[in-house]
């Protein structure tokens, strides 16, 4: 159905119809709808960005033609002195847009090192906690696809195996609950545009120019190599072919999971058998990393390092019992027990 022609069932408000009168934004809104497919009920977080802004935009008009129910949540970590009066700022424009949002605030102590890592795990925190109240499964990112590429070469600095490279998915799922990210495929540059154009407004965060985080140098470094002639699209589809062998070790992955890995009883217990660990080294420590991610409860799996040393004592045979993510880890015998901390 063409959004200029609609009738009266998509029930599209005037002031958010009229946007679409532009034929760059409806071109996106168009690229979005592709992208997205869903239809179910589903969270948008909103950092004022915009990127973000454009994400509630062309989500609130998805949610309206199909016919779904959506909330806005305005994730305040309290991190800078006016992100309060900048929360309420947002939630304002995006109410006079008939987009109606609600405030989440990061309250108590701040960490002092790995900034920008805690604020993510809290907004994930307070998101999944907001999707458990609604009972809704389904959260939209503003991910996009200069964050593609900031993400593989930050990935590369810590040590990343393919894994880590090629972790930002348009979809994957943490515990119960769906991430999407459907601007991955989108230019920064429409999305300013859009944000532009249908707001007037957007946050210009101040620690994007903060050279003491990794992301804002590497950003840095990736417009130096655009400079030097760097080409997105190529350099985009070389991504995509890691992925597709990502896959591969994937369905390895999932077969060794289900053919050498008990669950005990219902207290999240597993007993690995010999063969858990005669596959490759890919295979082993990917399935040991997701299982005591699931055993411990984690949102995120265990650093890499740690994994190695057990893996290293169980090809040495060695008897041992130790704790990592919220798990005991222990050889009996000729078998691996992964059982919760308590």
């Amino acid at each position: 159905m063409n959004l200029r022609n609609s009738n009266a069932k998509t029930k599209i408000p005037k002031l958010l119809k009229d946007k679409l009168e532009n034929n760059r934004i409806f071109k996106i809104l168009k690229k979005f709808e592709k992208s997205l497919k869903i239809e179910e009920d589903f969270v948008v977080a909103v950092s004022g960005g915009p990127d973000s802004l454009a994400l509630a935009f062309l989500s609130k008009i998805y949610a309206i033609k199909k016919n779904l129910k959506v909330k806005f949540f305005i994730i305040n970590h309290q991190l800078r002195n006016n992100s309060t009066i900048e929360a309420k700022t947002v939630k304002r424009v995006l109410n006079q847009n008939l987009i109606k949002a609600e405030i989440l605030s990061w309250r108590g102590k701040k960490p002092l090192k790995n900034i920008q890592a805690n604020a993510r795990n809290k907004r994930y925190e307070l998101l999944f906690e907001q999707c458990n109240k609604l009972n809704i499964n389904n959260i939209l990112l503003g991910h996009h696809q200069d964050d593609y590429i900031e993400n593989f070469f930050i990935r590369i600095l810590r040590g990343s195996g393919l894994k880590g490279l090629v972790s930002l998915d348009k979809k994957n799922k943490i515990e119960k609950i769906n991430l999407f990210r459907p601007l991955l495929d989108f230019k920064k540059e429409d999305l300013i545009f859009l944000s532009k154009n249908v707001f007037n407004f957007y946050v210009n965060d101040p620690s994007n120019d903060n050279e003491k985080f990794q992301r804002i140098m590497i950003r840095k470094l990736i417009k130096k190599l655009k400079d030097e002639g760097l080409n997105k699209k190529k350099f985009i589809q070389t991504m995509k072919n890691l992925k597709h062998s990502d896959n591969t070790i994937n369905f390895y992955v999932k077969e060794n999971l289900k053919k050498n890995a008990m669950i005990l009883g219902k207290n999240n217990k597993f007993i690995l058998n010999k063969n858990f660990f005669q596959q490759p080294h890919e295979v082993t420590f990917r399935c040991l990393s997701e299982l005591i991610r699931l055993t411990g409860e984690k949102y995120y799996a265990v650093r890499g390092r740690k994994l190695d040393k057990i893996l290293r004592n169980i090809e040495k045979n060695i008897l041992f019992k130790t704790t990592l993510g919220g798990c005991i880890i222990e050889k009996v015998n000729q078998s691996i027990i992964i059982s919760k901390e308590r």
